[in-house]
């Protein structure tokens, strides 16, 4: 299964766009969101994913109601299993929440956001994967991850560039 991971979209309708149209290019199936959409008239690109989306509340994610009517997002924490795999995903706002996940031992991978910096680390026997951000507001990056669960490999892309900025084997 081919995931495609993104946080922080912020608003940012062209970058949604191009994460968007990216993901469709790869043929994902299935699409995780780390929070903060910000407003549900996002969810006019977001729609446009040719793979299921889920997705979690983020710190800046205000019209939870609206979000939850666009896009079906309605929780600050879930977790998914993929060929095996359990994935964690929270947006990141609370540390001691995300170093208890990964630490935990029930999760192979855990998603989070919320830095706008991306990032793949190993934190015990957990992968944790921050994709950076759509948006590209506080980094000038614009960045989404792609999680193979058969080939068991995440990467991280520059949306504007196609470069590789990172890549790791589970």
């Amino acid at each position: 299964m081919l995931i495609g991971i993104m946080s922080d979209t912020h608003d940012n309708l062209p970058a949604i766009r191009k994460a968007v149209e990216f993901f469709n290019s790869k043929k994902v199936d299935l699409v995780i969101h780390a929070g903060d959409f910000v407003a549900p008239f996002v969810a006019g690109e977001l729609k446009k994913l040719e793979a299921p989306l889920r997705g979690v509340f983020g710190n800046n994610d205000g019209e939870r109601k609206g979000l939850y009517e666009a896009l079906g997002i309605y929780d600050e924490l879930i977790e998914l299993e993929a060929d095996g795999m359990r994935i964690a995903v929270t947006h990141g706002t609370n540390e001691v929440l995300v170093k208890a996940l990964a630490h935990s031992r029930l999760y192979d991978v855990v998603v989070v956001g919320h830095t706008h910096r991306y990032e793949i680390r190993e934190a015990g026997r957990t992968i944790l994967i921050n994709p950076g951000e759509v948006c590209g507001y506080v980094t000038g990056v614009k960045s989404v991850a792609l999680l193979d669960t058969r080939r068991r490999e995440v990467q991280i892309i520059n949306l504007d560039t196609g470069e590789l900025l990172g890549t790791i084997g589970l």
